[in-house]
């Protein structure tokens, strides 16, 4: 009997290790998803643009200093750095974390970002974006700005989420004002990349005829069930539609990034953190 309670409590003693080991890896290890777009939109001349985007940080560091986080980024070789919100976490506030983060970043391509959800208290914001703007990035409240790409540009905007405007009814409607405010009154025929946190409006996006939209938010699901995608995701619920990868409607293409860090929930199953690569390429080789 002795002999056999040894047995139990080894057996025991093993799963436990294998859990916690399993559970580290499904928040750490570090994941690269690459896709590839071309449009006739794209000006000639360029071979290609990389794009990396990184999301829902939640203050959550990946080596000393963000150090695995950056050499994975670094690999990728970026052009531009999109970073889509919640770089911090309202229930356990650190900016430490996502500064040093950002300050890396900054050193490997120039970085554009918008708020997310977990951004918006006034009081706590005002000095982080100060901070982010000392760092030289870029940050897109309700604004664009034009890139030189190629014999051309294309333009890159950026909307708040929607809990920094409670002056319209519905997300929907925010998200119109914030789009309406950020590409002005002028018209441009450039390939317009929008980062903004919500994949859920993504009906928005297409009524406003973005090109390529950037977003996070729904934590790749949370939990991923095999052929089912993700368990559930805030503002979408159980088994939401837009939860990771790429979706396209229309002239209208979103990325969905499954983000880096967690909140409510704090383990992350069969969806490790996830860095997303997008190279934009021309239709036709750029020698025609």
């Amino acid at each position: 009997m002795r002999k056999r309670s040894k047995k139990i409590i080894l057996y025991i003693f093993i799963a436990v290790i294998a859990i916690v080991a399993f559970s580290y890896y499904q928040n750490n290890a570090l994941s690269v998803t690459k896709f590839r777009i071309s449009s006739d939109k794209l000006p000639n001349g360029f071979d290609s643009y990389r794009i990396v985007h990184l999301t829902d940080i939640h203050s959550k560091s990946f080596g000393k200093n963000q150090s695995n986080l950056v050499r994975k980024v670094k690999k990728l070789k970026p052009d531009l750095i999109a970073v889509t919100g919640d770089l911090v976490d309202r229930r356990k506030y650190n900016a430490e974390a996502s500064i040093i983060l950002m300050r890396e970043m900054t050193k490997l391509a120039p970085v554009y970002y918008v708020t997310g959800n977990h951004e918006c208290c006034r009081s706590k914001f005002e000095p982080l974006g100060k901070q982010l703007n000392e760092l030289g990035v870029h940050v897109m409240r309700k604004k664009s700005e034009f890139i030189k790409l190629g014999q051309g540009e294309i333009r890159i905007a950026g909307v708040d989420d929607p809990t920094f405007n409670q002056h319209a009814d519905g997300n929907a409607a925010k998200l119109n004002q914030h789009i309406g405010a950020a590409l002005g009154t002028g018209t441009s025929d450039a390939f317009t990349i929008l980062l903004s946190h919500r994949p859920e409006l993504f009906s928005v996006y297409v009524q406003n005829k973005m090109d390529l939209t950037f977003s996070g938010h729904a934590h790749g699901g949370q939990v991923r069930l095999p052929f089912a995608g993700g368990l559930i995701a805030p503002g979408q619920g159980f088994l939401p539609r837009y939860d990771a990868g790429k979706y396209v409607e229309g002239d209208s293409t979103l990325i969905v990034s499954r983000g880096l860090g967690n909140s409510i929930i704090p383990q992350r199953l069969f969806n490790r953190p996830e860095i997303v690569m997008v190279e934009l390429t021309p239709q036709s080789p750029p020698n025609e």
